[in-house]
C-alpha cells in the first residue's frame, strides 16, 4: 500500500467505518422523534468528536491563555499547543513550511 493509501485509509469506501466513527460524536448518539440524529449543519457548526471535546476540556481547565502575548508558564504552554497543531497540519496536508499553515476565524 502506498503511503498516501496508508495515511488517507479512512477515507477508502471499503475501510470507513462510519457506524464506528459515529459513536465518537456525543451529539450523534441522541434521538430527535424517535430517529437517529443526522447533522448537516456543519458549515456552520461542525459537531465534535469526544477526543477534540476532551483535549479543549484539559486546554481551558490548565493552559487556558491568549497565545504570543505572555511569558508566564500558561501562555507559554498555550502557544506551544498552537504552534504544535501547526506543524501537525503541516504535515498531515503536506505543506512545505509550517509558516504555510495559516489558522483563521470566519473562513469556512
Amino acid at each position: 500500500m502506498s503511503q498516501a493509501a496508508e495515511l488517507f485509509a479512512c477515507a477508502l469506501p471499503a475501510a470507513f467505518p462510519a457506524a464506528q466513527l459515529k459513536q465518537d460524536f456525543p451529539a450523534l448518539r441522541q434521538s430527535i422523534n424517535g430517529q437517529p440524529l443526522v447533522y448537516l449543519d456543519s458549515a456552520a457548526s461542525a459537531q465534535k468528536p469526544v477526543q477534540v471535546l476532551d483535549a479543549m476540556d484539559r486546554f481551558y481547565r490548565n493552559d487556558y491563555a491568549n497565545i504570543h502575548r505572555g511569558l508566564h508558564q500558561l501562555s507559554v504552554r498555550a502557544t506551544q499547543a498552537y504552534e504544535d497543531a501547526r506543524r501537525t497540519v503541516q504535515r498531515f496536508i503536506n505543506a512545505g513550511s509550517e509558516h504555510e499553515i495559516v489558522f483563521t476565524r470566519g473562513a469556512t
